[in-house]
């Protein structure tokens, strides 16, 4: 798409307001993001733990918002990258985004809660800032493991609490109390009302809760390249585990 500086600058801030600071024709979406140049200043501290080379791939972003690490995917070459969110003004900031850097990529409004509806897996899923503003987030990641990754999953959440590992015990008796107020323990906050003014902030886990979760819900963890950054690959699911309603199909 030829678009003149002025044009873009236009059609950015009809768009706006934006929450990934992308440079589209040298315009940038968001340069006051109160966290700086957001979020390639979070991509440049994992970039490297994925494949340069993606030829072959096949990647789904979950929540994809303006559309980032979609773009950075296609960038890589992957052969197909299809890009979910739930919000249609998200998906249409991504839509001018990707036009604009001339990036062929599949959106779809679906939620995370959807991705049956996509009916094939992929060999690398991106869920990036998602986790904490579910509802449901458990069963997002069910669903995740049952219908979507057949490789990595790259997964990311704010966290909050301890930094520290836990290995847990295989049972506690009822009469345990005090593991429960270990800093350490896995925890996942909840916000009643609003955090950093946001609504749909629900959750926040602390390290040792994310890892739980991801195993707890059939992922192996690689790897941590980035404070709230996990590499995981789908492993045996855990009894009592798995989504609990059938997958959406279109």
């Amino acid at each position: 798409m030829q678009l003149s500086r002025e044009e873009v600058r236009r059609r950015i801030a009809e768009l706006g307001p934006w929450f990934h600071n992308m440079n589209i024709a040298g315009v940038q979406t968001a340069p006051d993001h109160y966290l700086g140049d957001y979020p390639n200043v979070k991509w440049r501290r994992f970039c490297t733990a994925i494949p340069d080379d993606l030829r072959g791939c096949t990647v789904l972003d979950i929540g994809c918002n303006a559309g980032f690490y979609a773009i950075e995917m296609k960038r890589r070459g992957a052969d197909l990258v299809v890009a979910i969110d739930h919000d249609e003004a998200y998906l249409a900031q991504a839509r001018f985004a990707a036009s604009m850097l001339e990036v062929d990529i599949l959106f779809r409004q679906l939620s995370v809660y959807d991705v049956g509806v996509l009916a094939r897996k992929f060999d690398i899923v991106l869920f990036m800032g998602v986790f904490y503003h579910l509802r449901h987030p458990l069963l997002a990641l069910d669903l995740i493991r049952e219908h979507a990754v057949s490789g990595l999953l790259v997964f990311q959440s704010m966290q909050r609490g301890s930094e520290a590992s836990f290995e847990a015990a295989e049972d506690y008796p009822f009469s345990e109390q005090e593991v429960f107020d270990a800093p350490e323990f896995p925890k996942l906050h909840f916000i009643e009302h609003r955090y950093a003014e946001d609504p749909t902030n629900w959750w926040v886990p602390n390290r040792a809760c994310v890892e739980a979760l991801l195993r707890s819900s059939g992922f192996r963890v690689l790897g941590r390249p980035e404070p709230e950054v996990y590499l995981c690959e789908p492993a045996e699911i855990p009894f009592g585990a798995g989504a609990v309603y059938p997958e959406m199909r279109g």
